[in-house]
This record gives structure tokens, sequence and C-alpha cells, in this order.
């Protein structure tokens, strides 16, 4: 496990020479990005254990022209900052998540939630695959191990997973996988594909075996 993502001390004790405490619960941060309108916010509600923290506000005409609702025409809010939840995996490991937001006008912000993340989720819409673009070249261009998990909508043709690897031009070591957020055990799912490709990424950067 890459200790330079990992986190087990508690908070004011590392380089204290205090032991490590090996009941001490693993935690780590994970990103869920994409575009506008995937599924980010439903993901986190779904499998947090905690309620949620969400910072969404209604849309309004001024996003008329500026964020695209093209086959999200029935959304009628949007995260402008972020989302945040935790769930707990095997009983020592804890995943903090934030789900970034999906419009162009806050990519700002995304630097700042990326700040110590181990990994991420982009979410897909087959719709829409163009707009998980930007997330997948931030993360490639970061070097952040990241899984595409492509959120299979009500009425959405259902694409072959070849297909959309070809179409998002995705290395064949980036994960793959189909689910539906709005269900927690196909979102751990996804949590927990995310956990392994960073656990053997990490592996193949450092030698460890």
């Amino acid at each position: 496990m890459d200790s330079a993502h990992f986190e087990t001390a508690p908070p004011g004790t590392a380089g204290t020479g205090a032991p490590p405490d090996a009941d001490r619960p693993i935690t780590a941060k994970i990103l869920i990005a994409g575009g506008f309108g995937v599924g980010k916010t439903t993901m986190v509600g779904a499998i947090s254990e905690i309620r949620p923290l969400r910072t969404e506000e209604l849309l309004t005409d001024r996003s008329v022209g500026v964020d695209d609702t093209a086959g999200v025409d029935r959304k009628t809010s949007t995260t402008v900052a972020m989302d945040f939840g935790r769930i707990t995996l095997e009983d020592n490991l804890i995943l903090y998540l934030f789900g970034t937001p999906g419009q162009q006008r806050f990519w700002f912000m995304w630097d700042e939630l990326a700040h110590g993340a181990i990994g991420a989720v982009v979410l897909a819409d087959v719709r829409r695959l163009a707009d998980c673009f930007p997330a997948v070249d931030y993360f490639e261009d970061r070097g952040t191990p990241f899984v595409v998990a492509v959120n299979c909508f009500d009425g959405a043709a259902r694409k072959d997973p070849r297909d959309v690897r070809i179409a998002l031009d995705l290395e064949e070591t980036v994960p793959l996988v189909m689910c539906d957020v709005r269900h927690r055990e196909s979102a751990k799912g996804v949590l927990i594909t995310m956990i392994e490709h960073v656990l053997g990424d990490a592996t193949v950067r450092t030698g460890v075996i």
C-alpha cells in the first residue's frame, strides 16, 4: 500500500515518534468527477454512510446558454462547489468522497478538491460521452489513477464497453465498468474497482509485491 497516499497517523502525531496504531482505520480521499448531470451527486448520496453534504442550487434562466442541458433537460439543480460523503470498506478503510462540480465555469475548483486524493472515479453518460473528456484529460495529466464508470441511465442505449473505451481513447490499463449509481451496491462496486486499481498502480510504481 502506497503510504504517500493513504493516511494512518492521527492528526498531530506525524514526526513525533509515536508508535503506529495497527487498529487505526486507514483513510483515503476519492474524487467523483464527470460532466454536468452525469450522476455525481446521486452516487455520493447513494453510498454515503453519513448524511451527505451537498452544495446544490436551482438552475435559473441565467444558466441558459451557459450550461448545456441537452440530454438532461429534466435536471433542475446543479452542484456549485462539491458533494461530500463517507463510506467504510472492510471495517478499516474509510473513503472520503468529494464530488466535483461538472460545469466548465466551476472547473477552477478542481485543483483544490484534487489535493491529496489517491484516485478518482470519472462518471460517463453514453448520451454525452464528450462531457467526461475534460475529467479524463485532467487526471491523465496529473498522473492520478482513475476508473471510468458508465452510468446506465433509464432509456439510454446500452453500449459495448469496448466501444466506449475506443470512443474515450482510454488506455487498456484504465478500468472501465458499467454501473447504476442510484443503487448502493453498484456504486460500492465502482469504488472497490478504483481502490484495487490504485493499489495495483502503486505496486507497479514502487515495485512492491
